[in-house]
């Protein structure tokens, strides 16, 4: 197969898809660098798919195998809106059936060390966090 074949979409320029509805989301013009990012990678399942495409380029199924409890309805949301935001490619293998593969794009990879760092910090601190969330539960706060 060459590469005449395969097609990569990127949304145009000026794309309106946010929400999963094909609507500008509310904060859509918002100035604020962290919020407009946060509230992508913030979600629940974002980071996940993005450590997981970390190895290499993946298909639908094998990430829905990989990223363990998402719906295929919530993988396919949330692949959409990695995709508009530039942290996601999308390539359509022709073949009987189409294949379709993710990978990261440049701006998606650049992504992963801060995410590293992220995750190393939870894993150090979820215990501390955890006793401090029953010590002021025990409080009745």
């Amino acid at each position: 197969m060459n590469d005449r074949n395969m097609q990569v979409t990127t949304p145009p320029a000026g794309a309106a898809l946010a929400r999963g509805r094909g609507r500008p989301s509310a904060n859509e013009d918002l100035p604020c660098p962290i919020r407009d990012v946060l509230d992508r990678i913030g979600d629940a399942w974002s980071v996940l798919v993005i450590t997981t495409l970390e190895s290499g380029p993946c298909r639908f199924n094998q990430l829905r195998r990989d990223v363990e409890g998402i719906s295929q309805r919530m993988l396919t949301v949330t692949l959409r809106h990695l995709e508009r935001d530039g942290l996601v490619s999308r390539t359509v293998i022709p073949s009987t059936p189409p294949q379709v593969e993710y990978a990261l794009t440049e701006t998606g990879r650049s992504l992963c060390a801060p995410l590293k760092v992220l995750a190393d910090w939870a894993g150090s601190n979820q215990g501390v966090i955890r006793g401090a969330r029953r010590q002021y539960d025990r409080a009745g706060i």
